[in-house]
């Protein structure tokens, strides 16, 4: 298995936007009809998501791509990112839950049954935690700096609505909070001794990732000291978890670093270990 890079632009490959049965498999009807509100002027939605006249485009075109990185096992570089969005609220930047329109897209159109997200970007993943919260078919496992924004996934579970978690945890959400400063080691030995493991025993039929370069020690949002290494290892070693993996841009604002980022975190998804 090769992992491709997938670009929503016509010299690498084309692709068809999500349909509105894929969107709808996560958010509600009366959410994308109030997103996908035409409008001549930006309109904002919370302090830092907005949506413009080529909003609808562009979110459906990106939801698309990830659905086309599951069917051809890539890596799609996409905004507007996901992570954040949950059924029926856009924040963060994100409007629509890229990762988990794949994910139901995988069940109902490919018949893979168990999905496991990995989620490695800076902020903890509070729509996709949300939206698969009470599913036993799907692991949603998180490695993210806290206390930093959105604020949930800390070290006392909590539900989605906050409340305390019944038994101090959830059978198919994992969160691996990590503090500020973090760095290579700290980073993999959580992975090597707390996410791996869990996906593994998991069984997954499929491996998705947010993938978020935020975490990198270049990121200006970056509460952590990653390295170019970590990002190759994290890579290699999730190849190895399922037959199938696919990938999806999350956060990673630094443009003179991200294209070297995903070059080497495409060269490990090709070098399982």
């Amino acid at each position: 298995m090769r992992l491709e890079v997938l670009l929503p632009v016509a010299e690498h490959i084309t692709t068809e936007p999500a349909t509105r049965e894929d969107l709808e498999r996560v958010h509600s009807p009366a959410y994308l009809d109030s997103l996908f509100e035409e409008t001549l002027e930006t309109r904002w939605i919370d302090f830092d998501t907005f949506v413009t006249p080529t909003t609808a485009k562009a979110a459906k075109l990106a939801a698309g791509m990830t659905l086309e990185a599951v069917r051809r096992g890539g890596f799609a570089l996409v905004r507007p990112p996901g992570h954040h969005a949950s059924r029926e609220k856009a924040m963060g930047f994100c409007l629509i839950n890229n990762i988990a329109v794949a994910a139901r897209y995988a069940q109902a159109e490919l018949g893979l049954e168990k999905i496991a997200i990995l989620d490695w970007d800076i902020h903890h993943g509070n729509g996709t935690e949300a939206i698969f919260w009470d599913d036993p078919s799907v692991l949603y496992v998180s490695l993210h700096a806290w206390p930093y924004y959105p604020g949930t996934g800390g070290p006392s579970p909590k539900t989605p609505s906050g409340e305390d978690v019944p038994g101090g945890e959830s059978a198919t959400t994992l969160n691996i909070p990590l503090p500020g400063g973090t760095g290579d080691r700290s980073y993999l030995q959580a992975y090597e001794q707390i996410a791996y493991p869990a996906v593994e025993a998991f069984s997954p039929d499929l491996v998705l990732v947010s993938v978020g370069f935020d975490a990198h020690r270049d990121d200006p949002l970056s509460p952590t000291i990653l390295t170019d290494r970590a990002f190759y290892q994290l890579a290699s070693r999730t190849a190895s978890l399922a037959p199938r993996v696919a990938a999806v841009l999350e956060g990673g604002y630094n443009l003179h670093s991200l294209p070297r980022l995903v070059e080497i975190t495409v060269e490990g998804f090709n070098n399982p270990s």
